[in-house]
């Protein structure tokens, strides 16, 4: 009979596509109308004007809480915050949810994480940072994300860093490559700030760009483990003078009274060279909407073009506008029609996803899922390290998304996909469903215990005066929406038939809520 209703439940939650004459779905689309609101929205919606496809409708209320939290904290909305925004009038809180959710120290904790995926953040091998560098490390980034450095500054600090790998966390971008060569330093700069894989390069342009890391120094002192990086000037000050060539193919010369990381930063970060500003505008659209608008975000050459080339531009513009102020790029995208488009498609198009016509579903980060997972249920993980370092403790109420070393793990972190931090590539990240994970949610002991041994979840129910108010405060905590009256029905059916009781009946309705396509994925 568990199975039964489960199945059912299930089924009443996952969006559908269907034809674009259909009538409107309330529980994941607005009956607001889906006319443009900005310069995005100029911009993306006169593409499929011009390709002929029919955007989707904006989602509903209900559906844009739970995104934007994930997108922007990667943290579930509680009962509390989903019932007040649902319940407000105001006609502009969306805008004003945008703006609180930038200013929370969530933020700050999950684009930390993104940013250790692609600076590779790891204690141990292949990396091999060393758990107190890795702190140092962790530490800046978030500190930089909470105070909202600038990018431009934000890059800078990261090439031109000098210092202790345990003591200066920015000087750990040089050591966490796998090869301290200056052309595998070229890549990784180029990689991560310029969007491009450089081994694809013509040989001899790497090796010009790879000048620019050839005098980095790196000295051992008496404590373990510990490095000092610096500008070896005394190496360039033998070899006299010199030309090195920028990846734009431009001369300049190099000298011992100024570290060449610095030169190469000028022109990184300089309005004159698209790349920079190109790389990171990519990469937030990629990281808010799913898909780069050239994609993939770490793939940027001539041969891989833009799906929109004058948004593209748009959000170059306004990144400089803003004086490199990453939250206002957020800002933009979050408070767009483009970003609040529900998941269920208008349009049967090929190109549709590309040129953003609907927001896509995509399964949650194995961090986001735990962390879910333990917030709903009140519980915690258990995390664990290949070598038992110092440092290396998890208090037991910490969340995945703050874990700083991509060394500390747990079964679930890797069955769902976390990234191993070795290159820097997006696509090291594993969001594809599998069979396994899919036997773990619905089978394992793992969830199940969350589950049964909640005692915020029996508190929770134990509350509620009747059945339907529990179920209803349920799908708040699980969801973030009020569950409909046929998803009601239901679940009344299920709890007056002979073979459950009560608090068993709301235990099934958690497991298959949890099990459900609404919960796994963003939408």
């Amino acid at each position: 009979m568990r199975w039964g209703v489960a199945l059912l439940l299930i089924g009443l939650f996952a969006p559908r596509v269907v034809a674009a004459d259909r009538p409107l779905n309330p529980v994941f689309e607005s009956d607001e109308n889906v006319s443009r609101r900005g310069k995005i929205d100029a911009a993306v919606f006169a593409k499929l004007r011009q390709e002929g496809i029919e955007p989707a409708r904006l989602c509903s209320d209900a559906v844009f809480l739970r995104r934007v939290y994930l997108d922007v904290i990667g943290t579930l909305p509680t009962l509390e915050e989903a019932r007040q925004f649902l319940a407000d009038p105001n006609p502009h809180k969306r805008r004003d949810l945008i703006d609180q959710l930038l200013e929370r120290d969530e933020f700050a904790e999950y684009w930390a994480l993104k940013w250790c995926d692609l600076l590779r953040v790891k204690a141990e091998f292949p990396i091999n940072l060393w758990p107190n560098a890795v702190q140092a490390y962790h530490r800046w980034i978030k500190t930089a994300l909470r105070e909202n450095m600038r990018y431009d500054e934000f890059a800078r600090a990261l090439l031109c860093a000098s210092g202790s790998n345990f003591r200066d966390g920015p000087v750990n971008f040089y050591r966490a490559s796998q090869s301290k060569q200056p052309e595998a330093l070229a890549r990784a700069v180029a990689l991560t700030f310029m969007g491009t894989r450089a081994e694809t390069w013509p040989p001899e342009k790497l090796a010009e760009m790879a000048v620019f890391f050839q005098y980095i120094g790196y000295k051992k002192t008496r404590e373990w483990k510990e490095e000092i990086v610096y500008f070896d000037s005394q190496k360039l000050l033998s070899e006299g003078p010199k030309y090195a060539v920028l990846p734009d193919g431009s001369n300049v010369e190099l000298t011992a009274d100024r570290d060449p990381r610095e030169v190469f930063a000028d022109w990184l970060i300089s309005p004159k060279n698209p790349d920079f500003a190109r790389c990171i505008v990519n990469r937030v659209w990629f990281w808010l909407l799913g898909r780069g608008i050239i994609h993939e975000p770490d793939d940027i050459r001539p041969d891989n073009p833009p799906a929109n080339v004058k948004l593209l531009e748009l959000l170059e513009r306004e990144l400089y506008a803003a004086k490199y102020d990453l939250k206002a790029l957020f800002r933009l995208i979050l408070n767009s029609r483009t970003y609040q488009l529900s998941s269920i498609p208008q349009s049967d198009h090929s190109d549709a996803a590309q040129h953003f016509a609907y927001y896509p579903l995509r399964r949650l980060d194995a961090e986001v899922l735990v962390d879910a997972l333990c917030q709903i249920s009140g519980t915690t993980e258990e995390y664990s390290s290949p070598i038992p370092e110092p440092f290396t403790f998890i208090p037991p109420h910490q969340r995945s998304i703050a874990l700083a070393d991509g060394s500390i793990t747990s079964t679930f972190l890797e069955m769902f996909g976390r990234p191993p931090r070795d290159t820097g590539l997006e696509l090291e990240r594993n969001n594809r469903p599998s069979a396994a994970q899919r036997l773990h949610l619905l089978n394992s002991s793992h969830v199940q215990r969350k589950i049964e041994q909640s005692a915020k979840l029996r508190e929770l129910t134990r509350t509620s005066k009747n059945m339907p108010e529990a179920a209803t405060r349920l799908y708040l905590t699980i969801l973030a929406r009020f569950p409909t009256e046929r998803e009601l029905q239901v679940f009344d059916k299920y709890a007056k038939s002979d073979v459950v009781q009560g608090h068993q009946a709301l235990t099934d309705l958690t497991w298959a809520l949890l099990n459900s396509v609404e919960f796994l994925y963003r939408h």
